[in-house]
């Protein structure tokens, strides 16, 4: 394997802090957040999930979050309503990408694949994840003053497939997105 394309590789995955979730520009928001802050907070969400769901290996489920959206460095980020009238091959671009990564690549496809087919433990949480971002970002602009979003919220909610995330996703109504730092500012 080339130092050389496993360094383009390193540079294309920088694309993703560029590439933004069109799906919120629907809602009429200016400045969505990135793929690579969405995949970041996916991940993050997966490790725990698959603890929560007593899966041996929070490692692989993370792993796949990380390389979820990879194609979305050349595809773009398509959302729900542009699926409707275009297509794009994202197996190929993510085939494509790692194809010169040896058997780093094919790892990362395997990955990918995992979360994409759902027929495994690690890939049903994984996607659940996923879904489980997109309720957590939806909430977040509904306190923003985006009600709309609360249509991303419910269709996350009726797809989330393991008993922990269908619990998480129920209370997520319940507690405001600032309640992580209440009672923990410094009182003089």
């Amino acid at each position: 394997m080339q130092s050389k394309e496993i360094l383009k590789f390193f540079f294309e995955m920088g694309q993703l802090s560029r590439v933004k979730r069109e799906g919120w520009r629907l809602l009429g928001i200016q400045d969505p957040e990135s793929v690579a802050e969405h995949s970041l907070r996916a991940a993050q969400i997966g490790w725990v999930l698959a603890k929560l769901e007593g899966y041996s290996n929070p490692h692989e489920v993370a792993a796949m979050l990380i390389f979820h959206d990879i194609g979305e460095c050349r595809i773009g980020d398509i959302h729900k309503l542009a699926n409707r009238y275009i297509s794009a091959d994202e197996e190929r671009a993510v085939e494509e990408q790692v194809s010169r990564l040896g058997e780093a690549g094919k790892d990362v496809l395997a990955l990918w694949h995992g979360i994409e087919s759902q027929k495994t433990q690690a890939g049903i949480i994984a996607k659940d994840a996923d879904l489980l971002d997109l309720a957590v970002q939806a909430r977040e602009l509904i306190e923003r003053g985006f009600p709309d979003a609360a249509e991303w919220f419910e269709a996350a909610k009726a797809r989330v497939q393991t008993k922990s995330a269908k619990e998480l996703i129920e209370q997520l109504p319940h507690v405001p997105s600032t309640s992580w730092w209440h009672g923990l500012k410094k009182m003089d």
